[in-house]
């Protein structure tokens, strides 16, 4: 038997294992896991090319509790180790020393982590166990070995007998302040959460399997049944599959796989494999989302060979992306040496961009695939692509051969079909083209109605983030404006080179303006007057199209300069010169009933935008029920 210390620097690097290193404790079953596998897929290796002489069979790893002597085995069927190897990998600790650790890691504290970066994996043991076991017998001809150590420096490392199998039992003999990872809810919960989709099959107990009645079984015949291991990980995920060998049933199979309490089927999903120049595989999928800007619930998962590290991606995955779900895997991101944390990297910004590429590479086959179905998912999807044209410049250059801009009449335009369509109606007399839109197609709806009876289109664009979009829009494209259907009558919207008839001089038109400027009194409301056809509404309120913009701006976040504090209110009240109504103001001399004749034609256009309410909305209605008992 051997005796001896383990070659660190200073006594106290197991206290430093224990208390400092890890902010997580429960990440030990996962660095043991991960070990147990990486043993079992070298031995693969080593007997695919011959250097191993056994049988590499169908192994698998176990993982086994006992509460009565208060252990936790992982056991595996791998390459196992000799004496000397025992010496050289879990004595010989690779490890600079821990004056050099606390100088370098000062600043970031117990987030920092150094086990998986400096070759300590095995020591997260340490965490929870007050004494570690490690029996272990290498594929190699030679005896099995036992090692022990319980948290100090001192082990024992001795040949035994007990071990006759190859591979490698590590026992944990958990720590009274550790016990809860001897019940098995705890173990289970840490194996689906870690090692869900591991490549080699993990057991954890046995469950009863029900066998299939023979075919001639009698009805009243009852099925046998057998006790089998439970294997409580995936191998071979989705992502390690070829795309050319999956249906869309294992997509979504695997989708629901990831997220169990997801009940709606995801709209489709994009295959990420590329090699060079960095190794990542994954599945992405788009769920419904709507309008929907919740992100905090089922997140994209971020894998290390199918070691499950965290579900906060920031950095890799672009911010409109984290929209999505899903699986990314890639052994060349840099994560701090306790694999918790994302490290900032150039590989990671090539990764990012990679990303962002296959989803607008995947946008663009799926429309030119099936363009009717694209467009009944484009309410769900829209959110995801709209934000990435605000965000990221690469997505936004490919964006026009992808993004819809829906009409208020259920047409479905890109880019280039939409400025082909309105081109010749919507090009104003500056020759600037004037693209027209509503956010609610039935607030706005007499709008609307007023833009189609002069044969113009109207976008329906109503998602939360439309003005930020529309911004975009228009700093990247020439010679075009967006106009809200209501920012103002349409005469004005689209202007044109058409002779105006006024029915009134300039003093009536003074007068007309003062009447109405006197009978409401508001300062939310600009009064103009404007000579329109006399068909059109007497009354007409519109909002600025850059007031109304920087508040929806604000309200979405951004704004730019106007971002501090709120807007006011303001309005325009645009007042039909040539209409009958203007006429009869002008012509009653009675000022009560000038006033209550203007303030009524008031509260029918604000009831038309949906600006009559509380008090106001109910003397409106009592003084309607007035005019109807005359």
């Amino acid at each position: 038997m051997t005796k001896g210390n383990i070659n660190v620097s200073v006594e106290n690097i197991f206290p430093l294992i224990k208390k400092f290193l890890y902010s997580d404790h429960e990440i030990f079953l996962r660095e043991l896991i991960s070990n147990a596998t990486d043993a079992t897929l070298k031995l693969k290796h080593l007997t695919s090319i011959g250097e191993a002489k056994v049988e590499y069979g169908n192994p698998k790893l176990e993982v086994k509790i006992d509460k009565e002597q208060k252990t936790l085995r992982i056991i595996d069927q791998g390459i196992g180790m000799t004496g000397e190897e025992v010496e050289k990998y879990i004595n010989q600790v690779a490890f600079s020393g821990a004056e050099e650790f606390l100088e370098k890691y000062k600043d970031t504290a117990k987030d920092s982590g150094i086990i998986g970066h400096f070759g300590l994996g095995f020591y997260s043991a340490f965490m929870v166990a007050e004494k570690v076991e490690i029996l272990t017998k290498s594929y190699k001809d030679e005896p099995a070995v036992r090692w022990i150590c319980d948290g100090s420096p001192e082990f024992t490392l001795e040949e035994t007998t007990e071990k006759t199998d190859r591979g490698t039992e590590i026992i944990l003999h958990i720590a009274e302040d550790s016990l809860e990872f001897l019940e098995e809810s705890k173990i289970r919960e840490l194996l689906l959460k870690y090692n869900k989709f591991m490549p080699v099959p993990i057991k954890f107990g046995t469950k009863t399997h029900t066998l299939p009645l023979p075919e001639d079984a009698p009805e009243d015949a009852v099925a046998e049944t057998e006790e089998v291991d439970n294997i409580i990980n995936n191998p071979v995920p989705a992502w390690t599959i070829s795309p050319s060998e999956l249906t869309n049933e294992d997509y979504m199979k695997f989708y629901h796989e990831l997220y169990p309490m997801q009940f709606e089927e995801p709209l489709f999903n994009i295959h990420l494999n590329v090699d060079y120049p960095f190794n990542l595989t994954g599945v992405l999928f788009f769920p419904k989302l709507s309008n929907n800007l919740n992100i905090d619930k089922d997140k994209i998962q971020l894998y290390q060979n199918q070691v499950f590290v965290t579900d906060e991606v920031k950095g890799i995955v672009p911010d409109f992306l984290m929209l999505l779900r899903g699986v990314i895997d890639s052994p060349d991101i840099p994560l701090n040496v306790s694999r918790s944390y994302l490290q900032a990297d150039g590989a990671v910004k090539k990764i990012s961009s990679y990303i962002t590429k296959k989803v607008a590479d995947k946008m663009a086959s799926l429309i030119n695939e099936n363009r009717e179905d694209y467009e009944q998912k484009w309410n769900d999807i829209k959110i995801v692509i709209e934000y990435g044209i605000i965000t990221e410049e690469k997505f936004a250059e490919k964006a026009d051969k992808f993004t819809l801009y829906p009409t208020t009449d259920g047409k479905y335009f890109l880019w280039n079909e939409l400025v082909e369509k309105i081109t010749p109606s919507q090009t104003d007399k500056n020759n600037k083209l004037v693209i027209l839109y509503a956010t609610n197609a039935d607030e706005q709806h007499s709008y609307i109605q007023s833009a189609k009876d002069k044969g113009y289109e109207v976008l329906l664009l109503d998602s939360h983030i439309i003005p930020h979009v529309i911004q975009k829009l228009e700093t990247s494209k020439e010679n075009i404006s967006f106009a809200r259907v209501d920012a103002d009558h349409i005469n004005n919207l689209i202007k044109k080179d058409e002779p105006v008839i006024s029915k009134l001089n300039e003093t009536e038109k003074e007068s007309l303006k003062k009447n109405v400027e006197e009978a409401i009194q508001d300062t939310k409301f600009t009064v103009q007057l404007e000579d329109l056809d006399s068909n059109d509404a007497p009354f007409t309120i519109t909002q600025p199209e850059f007031m109304r913009r920087m508040k929806e701006m604000q309200a979405t976040g951004g704004g730019g300069m106007f971002g501090m504090g709120g807007f006011p209110e303001m309005y325009n009240l645009v007042v039909n010169s040539n209409s009958d109504l203007s006429n009869q103001i002008l012509k009653t001399e009675n000022a009560e009933e000038k006033e209550s004749l203007i303030k009524y034609a008031l509260d029918l256009a604000k009831l038309s935008q949906n600006l009559l309410k509380g008090k106001d909305l109910t003397d409106f209605i009592q003084r309607s029920y007035k005019q109807l008992e005359k």
